[in-house]
């Protein structure tokens, strides 16, 4: 049997690898049923079949597996949509909002994050605090070109558009969380902005 006909060993790096990404897919599954607080380092050993002494082999703490998680999570949003190449600051924001609501779990994990992490030493608060800053300094560029372009109605200030946004996007998320059959995000947003642009 030549090289090329060798069936391919995946090697231990390859299983450490599945090992860490199911580790992490069990902590986000957990995180945003419980919460961070909530959810022990046992609790997302046993979800993934191991021991607490086995999954420290790869993440030594709970501090470290919420990073990881907060990266996954960024992955699954992150990306171009379908179709939204080129396109305009308020389709994007609808098409993400609708998007968010495909991907199982992510407006869970964000929302239980988001607000757990207000509290003092918690250990997102940066990634939420620098998240919400990056947030407002695009969304307020955005809105600032759409002023230049004569798109934004008149007395409307482009940095509390783009606090509006942010602030309305994360609500009508949480009440999409609780009836999602009778919430519509993207509309919802769509409709905010149709409110300060104009055609």
């Amino acid at each position: 049997m030549t090289g090329a006909e060798r069936p391919r060993r995946r090697g231990p790096y390859a299983k450490t690898a599945a090992r860490r990404e199911q580790i992490i897919d069990e902590a986000y599954r957990l995180f945003s049923l419980k919460g961070y607080h909530a959810s022990s380092l046992r609790d997302v050993a046993t979800a993934a079949g191991m021991s607490q002494s086995n999954l420290q082999h790869h993440f030594a703490g709970k501090e470290e597996l919420l990073l990881a998680v907060l990266a996954r999570r960024d992955e699954l949003r992150g990306g171009d949509l379908p179709g939204d190449e080129g396109a305009s600051f308020e389709r994007h924001i609808v098409a993400q909002a609708k998007a968010n609501e495909s991907v199982p779990g992510l407006i869970a994990l964000y929302s239980v994050l988001a607000a757990e992490a207000t509290t003092e030493g918690h250990p997102a608060r940066d990634y939420f605090l620098e998240r919400y800053e990056t947030l407002q300094a695009e969304y307020t560029a955005e809105f600032e070109a759409l002023r230049r372009a004569g798109r934004l109605r008149d007395g409307v200030d482009p940095a509390i558009a783009a606090t509006t946004v942010v602030a309305l996007w994360e609500g009508i998320q949480l009440r999409w969380l609780y009836t999602p059959d009778a919430i519509d995000a993207s509309a919802t947003l769509r409709a905010y902005l149709e409110l300060v642009l104009t055609a």
